[in-house]
């Protein structure tokens, strides 16, 4: 393998960036004239070799050879080779706001592209630039699309749009990498959400949380949504479920409802009453400004952080000021808890470890495959730790299987058209994000049951 990649190397130099032309790229096709069949051992041979062409004449399908394989969809994707095979047209179109996306309409794009580029199958890629999401823009750029007879699209849009469209209702299909479903009202069959679900997310990282738990959050729309259910999730773990069209105030959450009330069977057990007594529970929530960059205010000399959980919904530069400026004030945090927001590499390198050393991040990127990864680090893309980008993956895989009948890549589940990922719980390190193991704590005991204890 390791020849292979210096073969190619001057090929990976110089593939560093890419145009969408209308020209289409000529195709390569290998024909095998050997006479004598190749198994496993010949076509490893081959490789070890460097005969890669006269290995592709033999692997013109999947292998069962994993390393075979991989090397064989490498090789189709940097070479452009052509299938002999016909099938079904496949054609992609890619919905950008640009405005309202920035980066996304060309990393969204590359991930897109660096899909169909290891697929040995003639593709048409285009995409429809629009200035805005209003009803207008988006139902002009529909007919566009229809016009050129595309029936797949892959849609990049904010809530904003994606509700915009929702009311449009269109019978094309359509994937929203960066949407969940429960964000938004619709029973449309040809809409798929592919959005990572923060609210499954904070679950699972709230189970990790001790009292007090403090709830840093920037003032955007999601972080206000994410920190007011975290605490009532916190304190009412009973309450699983936010209507995703109620208003984004504080009204939506501000009835909390008594486990008393809820369990009177249970709480006629005087044994777990006087065990419910003593671990009541505490959350606050603390909106921070992008412009604050010093939380002296919160922290320093304040008894009801102490030892607190602390939930992050911030992104990568301010989480980074907030859990150095933890251990700046002396809050002894229990733990560090975050989405996937700050599931990122430049989290290690803008923290120090004694800062992060007890953090827990939740992470739904959890299927690697190797050729896509390699293939879309050629075009600058990232989709190992860029959910966004991960997401748009599984979106196309998912138009393809739909496109060609071909068994898909990626296993996400698909529940209600609302992509379903796996989350697993990590932890950074000195170096890396690594599994999370839940450390044994001694049970807290308060200054006021010590005094009855001694006093007894």
């Amino acid at each position: 393998m390791k020849k292979l990649l210096l073969l190619l190397l001057p090929i990976i130099i110089y593939a560093q960036s890419f145009i969408l032309s209308n020209i289409p790229l000529p195709k390569t096709y290998v024909q095998n004239l050997d006479p004598y069949e190749c198994d496993d051992a010949c076509r490893a041979e081959l490789l070890y070799k460097g005969m890669i062409f006269s290995f592709l004449a033999h692997a013109n399908t999947k292998l069962k050879d994993k390393e075979q394989n991989e090397a064989r969809v490498l090789l189709v994707s940097i070479l452009n080779l052509g299938a002999f095979h016909s099938s079904n047209q496949l054609n992609i179109a890619i919905l950008l706001p640009y405005k309202k996306i920035g980066k996304y309409a060309a990393s969204t794009t590359n991930a897109t592209f660096a899909y169909l580029m290891t697929k040995s199958h003639s593709f048409t890629l285009k995409s429809y630039k629009i200035d805005s999401e209003n009803i207008e823009d988006l139902e002009l750029a529909l007919s566009k699309i229809r016009e050129d007879a595309f029936e797949y699209i892959i849609a990049p849009l904010t809530k904003e749009g994606a509700k915009n469209l929702i009311e449009i209702n269109p019978a094309i299909h359509i994937y929203f990498p960066t949407i969940n479903k429960h964000d938004v009202n619709t029973s449309s069959a040809f809409l798929t959400f592919g959005g990572i679900d923060y609210i499954q997310q904070s679950d699972l990282l709230l189970n990790e949380a001790l009292t007090p738990l403090v709830i840093f959050s920037d003032k955007s729309t999601t972080g206000k949504k994410l920190a007011l259910y975290q605490k009532k999730q916190f304190l009412n773990p009973k309450v699983v479920n936010i209507d995703a069209n109620a208003s984004e105030d504080n009204s939506l959450f501000d009835s909390t409802i008594s486990l008393f009330s809820q369990d009177e069977e249970i709480l006629e057990d005087e044994i777990l009453k006087e065990e419910f007594l003593k671990v009541q529970k505490n959350a606050i929530n603390y909106f921070v400004s992008k412009r604050t960059t010093n939380l002296e205010s919160y922290l320093e000399d304040k008894e009801e952080v102490l030892h607190a959980s602390f939930f992050i919904n911030t992104p990568i530069i301010k989480s980074a000021m907030i859990m150095s400026q933890l251990t700046l004030y002396d809050a002894n945090a229990t733990n560090v808890l975050s989405t996937q927001i700050n599931y990122d590499p430049l989290l290690l390198s803008m923290t120090q470890y004694s800062d992060r050393k007890d953090m827990v991040v939740a992470n739904s990127i959890t299927e690697h495959n190797n050729i896509l990864i390699e293939t879309n680090a050629l075009l600058g893309n990232d989709i190992v730790y860029d959910w966004i980008n991960y997401t748009t993956t599984i979106g196309v895989d998912y138009f393809y299987s739909l496109i060609t009948n071909e068994e898909r890549t990626y296993k996400t589940k698909i529940e209600n058209n609302q992509m379903i990922y796996d989350i697993e719980l990590l932890q950074p390190s000195h170096s890396k994000f690594k599994k999370y193991i839940r450390p044994f704590r001694e049970p807290r005991i308060k200054e006021d049951e010590l005094l009855i204890e001694e006093t007894q």
